[in-house]
């Protein structure tokens, strides 16, 4: 308490850190910037530019998220430099799913104390993920909040936008029987299934000395979602992609359906793909069943494109010079078993 009475410090809130922390922020933020952006990080909203000169009918396209309990794995380990990694990819992926280009990107950060050098680095990561997805960082929210959050807990949400041609929008409309399944590999369990992971991790009494095929456990777990973005955008301007399936929460077999029209399955080839070791620890270390594994994690396929046959050659070798490890894994035909995994 100060001479003149309570201040806003007094009740556990430092404005000062929050100044001190735009500060830091602003060249990662710049580097995220693209032409559209007329004004970000300092006003009370963000102004964007619909950039009409490359889009007749532009649709713009929305998405939220979070990171899940991932976020609890990052706080207890202290490891918060790529957590915003995923927080960027969970929601961008999702927007190119409809063929959308990202075009900016919003965070919220939420404590009980503000801990400047914490908050920096998870805005670094923040902003390494927008650059990898190529969306503009044009602002966001940090919230101190005493009495809400205990300790050095936080919360993390972002928001995406992106822009599609209305005539160019991938919504699965297209699919045909007999189209091909491409799977793009993950980069471990991404952001999804970690109330299970966490309490595996538990049950088998791991800790950071934990070896996985010669790399540690939580190096593994805490491997950032793979962003897609810019892989996706190139085969969607190379080829006619039916659908994309960015397989999140419910995993392989409740993800492919959402864009599959009524009347189709897809029949996939478990050994057509290969996946990080961390799923066979995590489905022994629970004796965790396949069904369950399929409908919890992505299993080693983090996104998936279906295509024409007649497209196949191509879209792999589009995907596989940008980096991409991806591999025919199944096909669309007529029926209504959903996903069907052939081991």
């Amino acid at each position: 308490m100060t001479e003149s009475g309570i201040t806003y410090r007094d009740a556990g809130v430092d404005i000062d850190a929050g100044d001190e922390l735009v500060e830091r922020i602003k060249p990662m933020v710049r580097r995220t910037m693209r032409k559209e952006v007329l004004a970000g990080i300092g006003g009370f909203g963000a102004l964007v530019e619909v950039p009409l000169d490359r889009y007749k009918r532009p649709v713009l396209v929305s998405g939220t998220d979070g990171v899940g309990t991932k976020l609890r794995l990052a706080i207890d380990t202290n490891r918060h430099d790529k957590i915003g990694i995923d927080l960027v990819a969970m929601c961008a992926n999702d927007v190119a799913v409809s063929g959308a280009e990202p075009l900016f990107f919003l965070d919220y950060y939420a404590t009980g104390k503000l801990r400047v050098d914490v908050a920096e680095s998870v805005v670094r990561g923040i902003a390494a993920g927008c650059e990898l997805a190529g969306a503009a960082l044009v602002g966001g929210e940090t919230a101190e909040m005493p009495g809400m959050y205990h300790g050095d807990d936080y919360d993390l949400a972002g928001f995406c936008v992106g822009v599609v041609e209305r005539d160019r929008i991938i919504d699965g409309a297209q699919t045909a029987a007999g189209d091909v399944v491409l799977g793009l590999a993950s980069s471990g369990p991404h952001s999804n299934g970690y109330s299970l992971i966490r309490k595996l991790v538990s049950v088998a009494g791991a800790d950071d000395k934990t070896l996985v095929d010669g790399k540690t456990l939580f190096d593994r777990l805490l491997t950032p979602t793979r962003i897609y973005v810019k892989s996706m955008l190139a085969l969607a301007a190379k080829v006619n992609v039916k659908g994309f399936a960015h397989i999140t929460g419910g995993g392989i077999t409740d993800n492919i359906p959402r864009v599959i029209p009524d009347g189709f399955e897809v029949v996939l080839q478990r050994k057509s793909w290969a996946r990080d070791p961390v799923f066979d620890w995590l489905a022994a270390a629970g004796k965790v069943a396949a069904p369950e594994m399929y409908r919890t994690f992505n299993c080693g396929i983090g996104m998936v494109a279906v295509v024409a046959p007649a497209d196949v050659d191509v879209a792999l070798a589009t995907l596989r010079g940008l980096g991409e490890q991806v591999s025919v894994i199944g096909a669309l035909g007529r029926g209504s078993r959903g996903v069907v995994i052939e081991e």
